[in-house]
């Protein structure tokens, strides 16, 4: 049995849902968040850039010249379906009519059939959440809620800013409209053990949300974690650890879930720690060996424990 036969692989998920290999324009939207405006707090999650998760975007155009560039790029000949994908900082941090203006400056080729939203769950209400599914008459719509952990004293330590139970309400209100969920968690974060990791899974599994990111805790330059790192009072996991943690999310988390990535990739020039995540194919091959060997696959060791 290959890997991608032991959990469900984004990109054969949606090669089933489009019919055909289906890639994301990685968009920069202009946003913010409310944990640097001051809004919640100032500075951002310890581990974020000034960037955002976007550190790999060349974000100086317009929304639409991005996607304009992405299509006269070797990128767009890689496929023919695509999704827009809103990546840095928080993409319901605006006004309804600006995210609308936003969303719709994106959304200018033929050949983009989905729309992806990364977002906070205290940014998400009705009334965002009505402008999401008015596209879904045209457009698959999916947005991506940051977790990152289920341990809300942990949460703090990293400066999230929003509570478990935020994440819950939001999760709610997108299930009402059916608009899918996608969940991102990180291994290795300050402060957290195993049982930690064990809690989040437990957590997410207690939700109905359609898709998972996991990522592992890396260091980059002029981060406060990158602070912490440096005065020792943060240690980046080992890529056994992570192999480890990977494994059991797999392993537990609901078989229904489309597993969106199992790496983070850290921009090389911006990268402190750990040097392991600039090795990707250490983290597949690893895990693949791992699957493999010990006849391992997603969601063997689910419980749902609603039909308990």
């Amino acid at each position: 049995m290959r890997n991608q036969e032991r959990y469900k692989h984004l990109n054969k998920y949606l090669k089933e849902k489009f019919g055909e290999r289906t890639l994301k324009i990685c968009i920069d939207g202009g946003f913010t968040c409310p944990n640097r405006d001051g809004t919640c707090g100032y500075g951002g999650c310890i581990f974020c850039s000034e960037k955002g998760s976007g550190d790999l975007i060349n974000s100086s155009n317009s929304i639409s010249d991005q996607v304009i560039n992405y299509f006269n790029s070797y990128k767009s000949e890689r496929a023919n379906k695509f999704i827009a994908y809103f990546q840095n900082f928080t993409n319901t941090y605006d006004t309804i009519e600006n995210l609308k203006l936003k969303y719709d400056s994106a959304l200018i080729d033929s050949r983009i059939v989905g729309l992806e939203i990364a977002t906070r769950p205290d940014c998400i209400n009705e009334d965002i959440v009505k402008l999401l599914k008015a596209y879904t008459s045209k457009y698959y719509v999916c947005v991506e809620l940051g977790l990152q952990t289920a341990n809300n004293t942990i949460g703090n330590i990293i400066n999230r800013g929003y509570t478990n139970e935020q994440f819950t309400k939001a999760v709610e209100l997108l299930n009402e409209y059916n608009i899918d969920v996608v969940a991102h968690i990180m291994i290795g974060l300050p402060g957290e053990n195993f049982n930690d990791i064990k809690s989040t899974v437990d957590f997410l599994n207690s939700h109905n949300i359609q898709g998972i990111k996991i990522h592992s805790t890396y260091v980059i330059k002029n981060t406060i974690l990158s602070d912490m790192y440096f005065n020792a009072s943060y240690s980046p996991l080992s890529l056994e650890y992570y192999l480890d943690a990977l494994t059991y999310v797999i392993t537990h988390i609901s078989p229904n879930i489309v597993i969106h990535r199992i790496s983070g990739d850290a921009p090389k020039d911006l990268l402190v720690a750990p040097t392991w995540n600039l090795h990707k194919k250490w983290v597949l091959n690893g895990f693949d060996k791992i699957l493999n060997e010990q006849d391992l696959w997603q969601g063997k060791y689910y419980e749902n424990k609603s039909e308990l």
